[in-house]
């Protein structure tokens, strides 16, 4: 059509001499000679002329199209750079033959019009007049908004089928379920995804996106990176199993015209802008990419990289070493493996490594981790690290006599205090509780009830101290805590705005004590309480005897009394010095520590690193912990429902919550392989209940999708995995993590990114101070993951409250805020029928659904003039006696062009 076009519209068309077209600077004189207007490119070659000529050295161009290849990002950015103040326009055309070449169109606008997208490729834009088109999963329903899907094409443009070929005919061209009777549709194998405004973006072949070592990868946002080189033409990215089980990524390239790309560069560049996971292993460079019969890539021709060779190494010198190399070489897939040889030199990685740890383990009955093989990488190395190890009851807690010099923190402390050491003090740790009092209030009492209440408690006036890099805890005095009440008048208006303020207060934990207590008064019997701690000394659990304990005091204290506390059988110091006694030495396999963490290797061996979230950016190197908050209700009628699927299969409604967000992500996109955290809670026996501390783990469950179960089905799944997780849960998340030791990137949790928590511990604080009380949720913002989906009682009896927690480098608030109500859509459904598939649960509501397939598709658009292609073409001749054609100096007017057309016809003929 790029021919008929112009023709069809009048103007001249104007073609390179032979081979031209792939000359910049022959393109770039053409231009100007010729004063061309419109130019039309395939992406690669665009590269090519930017690379050589300036877009403001034409002034006459006003419309560039690129079509035929995906237009990287990155190119529109270095097209605008060309064409400052935006005279020339570019429109990404995207298309396949059978669907008579281009169906969505984009106008590639500047990043700084606020088009930037979270893509490697430019968007393809909308369907065409009379076009439709669709995104749809592998069951052909349309996905939602954000959510990977196949693209499938329909309407005027869809070509009858393969010519001679009804069996691809009959597999690519399928019955349409959305359009009319008899309307089919073409399976494109392109994988795509809506944005808000119903643009699709382009994330590559169906066929290009692999799964390796647990994470999901698209092979073009790889191949988008290495073409960015300027000495790289092309590229294209494989994973390669070469020998059974050692999967890689594998990178050709064909270098630009006089470039020589170097390997170690371009492996540098991919490390620098992608992932560690997304880092080809080995680049090979090629002449040119093996093409197939119809232009595609033919990756059955990509040649296999050379085979790596063990280097000459003496032999084993004992049984030891003989089996552990045997061991090897067979995970690795290799004849042998030297005793001098490198593990990961040879291909290993971390999976590979799980797995020969574990052979290890049973050839040898010796305690083996994966750290292990990480740091001694060869069978010599390993052999004596292993040749120095040998092939219960729960202790009581009580009130350590003595202690020691410097008390140690508890587990869940030391995790909190090292992210504080690392990311720096800020408030995504704080803890505020706040109560709206209904009444006059003693601010003497007070102050000293709040005196009282630090003194009880050891963890409310405990500092954090450091020693060569370790931590430990000072508690003290009660005399020298200074922690006082601070009262402030407030105007009523602006309450809860002083509210928030008071709890974005950053600690120093080294410094001062992980609480502070405000008074807001607005009236003389208006007052809002605010609570604050650091999440280093409090739980959820913590809130009741607080509260519990400063209100007795209050009580005293108005009568002029002390208060008359039962003594505390422990303090939190006790509780950590008694949690290391009860784990043991992790070293010992028969310690709680070493019995544990063998449960978690297995329970989290080949977990996947991330989960694939329909995210609004790309996840940053280093996340800022900024985010927000959305919060949603379930009605009681739905609570109920879930209420009797959790008696019925025997679950806690924890459970019943835990699934149903993970299928909500895994109807999402997120796979079947959904791990999800969860804290629970590390208070053992009635000596802990009135303390108030950190008595917090968090467990890594996976939700096992796979063979589509009904939901009633995945719940079972859920509880045995929890019950079976829940007796494992001594062993803090930073051991479970060293124990399990996956892929570690400084920009995401490892093992999961989504938290889960349901809050059993009703919240409700009717009267406080003998005062009418109500709670108020005051928001801190920040977020520690990337996403935490909490439910908890509402104030409607049945009801559940929620709210999800959103990172703010991933999510803009309208996608989670359609996040919360697919989540609502498919708790009614559960409710509904939990005997149905997963598969079959609807997250979309009929509005969006409609505007999927119908809205977004409405390009009806009536053709009048001409039908044919010889009428369109003699409708653009504006003069008879004009040029039609000018070949080296030499004019053919219209009337003889004409002529010598149908001569050059009835030849033909």
């Amino acid at each position: 059509w790029e021919f008929f076009w112009p023709l069809a519209e009048g103007v001249p068309l104007v073609i390179a001499r032979p081979e031209g077209h792939k000359d910049p600077r022959h393109l770039a004189e053409l231009i100007r000679e010729q004063r061309v207007s419109v130019l039309h490119f395939v992406p690669s070659m665009l590269a090519a002329f930017l690379g050589e000529a300036d877009l403001a050295d034409c002034p006459s161009l006003r419309l560039v199209v690129c079509s035929g290849e995906a237009l990287p990002s990155e190119l529109v950015t270095r097209f605008h750079a060309s064409a400052p103040g935006g005279s020339t326009r570019l429109v990404n055309l995207y298309g396949p033959t059978e669907a008579a070449v281009d169906v969505t169109a984009a106008d590639c606008l500047s990043s700084g019009s606020g088009a930037a997208s979270a893509s490697s490729s430019a968007s393809i834009g909308s369907p065409v007049w009379n076009t439709r088109v669709y995104v749809l999963d592998a069951r052909l329903r349309p996905v939602p908004v954000g959510v990977p899907g196949e693209l499938y094409l329909a309407g005027v443009q869809l070509a009858r089928g393969y010519l001679g070929r009804p069996a691809l005919t009959g597999e690519r061209f399928v019955a349409d379920p959305y359009g009319a009777p008899g309307a089919r549709m073409y399976r494109t194998g392109d994988l795509v995804r809506r944005s808000r405004d119903g643009r699709l973006e382009y994330l590559g072949r169906t066929d290009d996106q692999v799964k390796l070592r647990g994470f999901r990868i698209e092979l073009g946002e790889i191949q988008a990176v290495l073409t960015s080189a300027p000495e790289v033409a092309q590229a294209a990215v494989v994973v390669r199993e070469d020998r059974p089980g050692v999967r890689r990524l594998v990178a050709y390239v064909v270098p630009a015209p006089g470039a020589a790309p170097d390997q170690a560069a371009l492996r540098t560049l991919a490390a620098a802008r992608l992932p560690e996971y997304m880092v080809p292993s080995e680049v090979i460079e090629l002449e040119a990419l093996p093409l197939s019969a119809n232009g595609k890539l033919d990756r059955r021709a990509l040649p296999a990289p050379a085979a790596p060779v063990a280097a000459a190494s003496r032999a084993p010198r004992d049984a030891r070493e003989e089996i552990l190399a045997g061991i090897l070489a067979d995970v690795l897939g290799l004849e042998s493996v030297g005793v001098e040889d490198d593990f990961f030199a040879l291909g290993g990685h971390s999976l590979l490594a799980a797995r020969a740890v574990g052979r290890f383990r049973a050839a040898l009955d010796v305690d083996c981790a994966i750290r292990d093989l990480f740091e001694a990488r060869t069978v010599a190395a390993l052999a004596a690290l292993l040749a120095e190890r040998s092939g219960a009851g729960r202790p009581r807690l009580a009130a350590a006599a003595p202690r020691p010099e410097r008390l140690p923190l508890s587990f869940a402390q030391r995790r909190l205090w090292l992210l504080d050491s690392v990311r720096g003090p800020s408030t995504t740790y704080n803890v505020p509780l706040a109560v709206r009092l209904s009444g006059p209030v003693d601010t003497v009492a007070l102050a000293a009830a709040v005196r009282d209440l630090v003194a009880r408690h050891e963890s409310l006036r405990t500092v954090f101290r450091e020693n060569e890099g370790e931590p430990y805890q000072v508690v003290l005095p009660a005399e020298r805590a200074g922690v006082a009440l601070s009262v402030r008048e407030v105007p009523a208006d602006r309450v809860e705005e002083e509210a928030v303020r008071a709890g974005g207060h950053v600690f120093d934990l080294a410094a001062e004590p992980p609480v502070r207590v405000t008074l807001l008064r607005a009236a003389p019997e208006d007052h809002l309480l605010v609570v604050l701690v650091h999440h280093i000394a409090t739980d959820e659990g913590s809130a009741g005897p607080l509260l519990a304990d400063l209100d007795r005091a209050y009580t005293a204290r108005s009568a002029g009394a002390e208060p008359a506390f039962a003594p505390l059988p422990v303090q939190y110091a006790d509780f950590a010095l008694w949690q290391r006694e009860l784990l043991g030495d992790a070293a010992d396999p028969e310690s709680v520590a070493g019995r544990q963490a063998a449960y978690w290797r297995q329970a989290l061996a080949d977990a996947p690193a991330e989960l694939a979230l329909p995210a609004d950016r790309p996840r940053p190197a280093v996340p800022s912990y900024e985010g927000d908050v959305v919060t949603f209700e379930v009605p009681a009628r739905t609570g109920a429902g879930l209420a009797r699927i959790a008696r019925a299969g025997g679950a806690t409604l924890f459970m019943v919550a835990h699934a149903a967000v993970a299928a909500l992500l895994h109807r999402l996109g997120a796979g079947e392989d959904i791990p999800l955290g969860s804290p629970v809670s590390a208070r053992e026996g009635e000596e802990l209940d009135g303390l108030v501390g950190f008595f917090l783990n968090t467990l890594v469950l996976r939700a096992d999708l796979s063979g589509d179960p009904s939901f009633a089905e995945l719940v079972a799944r859920v509880r045995d995995t929890g019950l079976t997780a829940f007796a494992h849960a001594d062993l803090p998340l930073e051991a479970v993590v060293e124990a399990v030791d996956p892929e570690r990137s400084r920009s995401r949790n490892p093992l999961f990114q989504t938290m889960v928590t349901y809050h059993s511990v009703g919240s409700a604080v009717p009267e406080l101070f003998g005062l009418p009380a109500r709670e108020v949720t005051v928001e801190t913002g920040g977020a520690k993951f990337d996403l935490e989906i909490a439910f908890g009682a509402s104030e409607e009896h049945g009801a559940i409250a929620g709210g999800i927690r959103f990172a703010s480098d991933l999510f803009d608030r309208t996608t989670v805020e359609l996040l919360a109500r697919r989540l609502l859509l498919l708790l009614d459904a559960v409710v509904e029928a939990p005997e149905r598939p997963v598969s079959a649960i609807e997250v979309m509501d009929p509005a969006e659904r409609d505007l999927a397939l119908h809205g977004w598709n409405d390009t009806g658009h009536p053709l009048g003039g001409a039908r044919t292609l010889a009428a369109l073409v003699a409708a653009g001749a504006k003069q008879e006696t004009g040029p039609a054609l000018v070949f080296e100096g030499v004019e053919l007017s219209r009337a003889d062009f004409e002529e010598r057309v149908n001569r050059l016809a009835r030849l033909l003929i």
